[in-house]
């Protein structure tokens, strides 16, 4: 039985995120991003596109740039419509609280041989007053990175060549124990987790044998039972409690082997003596119970997405899981997207950016916290779920997708 590792809060976090040129995305920046941060928006807004974005960035890392590229339909329907040049992000972070921010920023582009990384680069300030300087700079394959732990701008540059224009330097250098800060950079992205989660998935019976990490579409649910009943036994039963605490007259969730191997999900409810093997158990259990796995890891991954969590919850639940996802950005950046007034009900001014589309019908983003009134309503005792629904987020209706700021807002 292992015992729990102390919290570690030092864990790197995304301030701010820069996109051009992505589907909806025109240009579109995001400015003091929290642990927790939430997308809001109606259908269409571009709230699956900001979560594609990390998707995209993810796999390009995983699988490399042309499956990711090549899955999402090449630049007929990645690049904003009627634009040119390069699709862009740009992410800035920081590692711990106490370290300087880390701009990272990739340029995708295409020609008859495909996509290819038209510019990378990794900028940051070693010490103020300093200017911020590139310790990676990349164009077309080839460039420069100055190694070392703390990378000045004094050192030397060493040339590189990559085998392709479709290779990532950070991806590619990052592997190297010489190059520490790039080597960072790719661990943080690598290692995020983008929930995929559906009921139907957790129901299935996979083979017996315990398993640390949920998989993004949550089929392994059974085995990370197991490994947290013999691994984590507290951390399991701090699960189960909440779990109860949502669901009426839970008692129990194990996961036992099967003779033939498998590994059986069983949900026991009060009064009766005899559990329910998961396939029968409700939508909204298994999915609750999949969210609060993932929400309680023991070793959790620097960032979880997760695109609206509303679906299959019963709308209470939906506050309860908003406290549970603010607990976990202690140990996690999380970044949410929704279009429930119910889960927003839960969440703060300075977590919530409402996504609007413009005239033009790219997609625009507003942090609540700056909106006029806002606060005062929030102190005054409203919940951010009713301020939306009454139009007092500044973009009128909720249910349209384009408009102004002020355009329809309540009279």
């Amino acid at each position: 039985m292992k015992t729990l590792k102390q919290q570690n809060t030092a864990v790197p976090r995304i301030e701010v995120l820069k996109v051009s040129n992505y589907r909806a995305l025109k240009k579109i920046e995001l400015r003091g991003l929290t642990p927790l941060t939430v997308f809001l928006g109606p259908n269409g807004s571009g709230k699956s596109t900001i979560f594609d974005v990390f998707a995209f960035l993810s796999e390009c890392f995983s699988v490399g740039l042309r499956k990711a590229w090549d899955k999402r339909g090449r630049f007929k329907e990645l690049r904003t419509r009627g634009q040119d040049g390069p699709i862009v992000f740009e992410i800035t972070y920081r590692e711990t609280p106490e370290t300087n921010a880390v701009t990272y920023h990739l340029a995708i582009n295409e020609d008859t041989k495909g996509p290819f990384v038209a510019a990378e680069w990794i900028r940051w300030v070693r010490k103020y007053p300093s200017q911020p300087f590139k310790f990676l700079d990349f164009e077309n394959g080839k460039g420069y990175v100055i190694s070392g732990n703390e990378p000045d701008e004094t050192a030397e540059r060493i040339s590189e060549g990559l085998e392709s224009r479709e290779m990532l330097a950070v991806n590619t250098l990052g592997q190297l124990a010489k190059h520490p800060r790039v080597s960072a950079l790719r661990r943080f992205i690598t290692g995020w987790y983008l929930s995929y989660l559906t009921a139907d998935n957790t129901r299935g019976t996979p083979d017996a044998g315990p398993q640390e990490r949920l998989s993004l579409d949550g089929d392994n649910l059974p085995n990370v039972i197991q490994y947290l009943k013999e691994q984590y036994p507290d951390r399991l039963d701090e699960i189960l409690k909440s779990l109860s605490s949502r669901v009426p007259r839970l008692e129990r969730v194990s996961a036992d082997p099967m003779p033939n191997g498998q590994l059986l999900l069983q949900i026991k409810d009060a009064p009766f003596d005899r559990p329910i093997l998961s396939k029968f158990a409700s939508d909204g259990t298994l999915k609750m119970l999949a969210y609060l796995t993932l929400l309680h890891d023991p070793e959790p991954p620097q960032l979880i997405g997760i695109e609206e969590p509303e679906n299959q919850l019963h709308p209470r639940l939906l506050i309860g899981l908003a406290e549970e996802c603010r607990k976990s950005a202690a140990t996690s950046q999380l970044m949410i997207t929704t279009h429930s007034p119910n889960f927003v009900s839960g969440i703060r001014p300075k977590e919530l950016w409402v996504l609007y589309r413009d005239h033009n019908g790219f997609t625009q983003a507003k942090n609540t916290f700056v909106m006029p009134g806002i606060k005062v309503f929030v102190e005054a005792g409203a919940t951010m779920g009713d301020l939306w629904m009454e139009g007092h987020f500044e973009f009128g209706d909720p249910l349209k997708n384009s408009g102004a700021p002020g355009q329809n807002k309540k009279r």
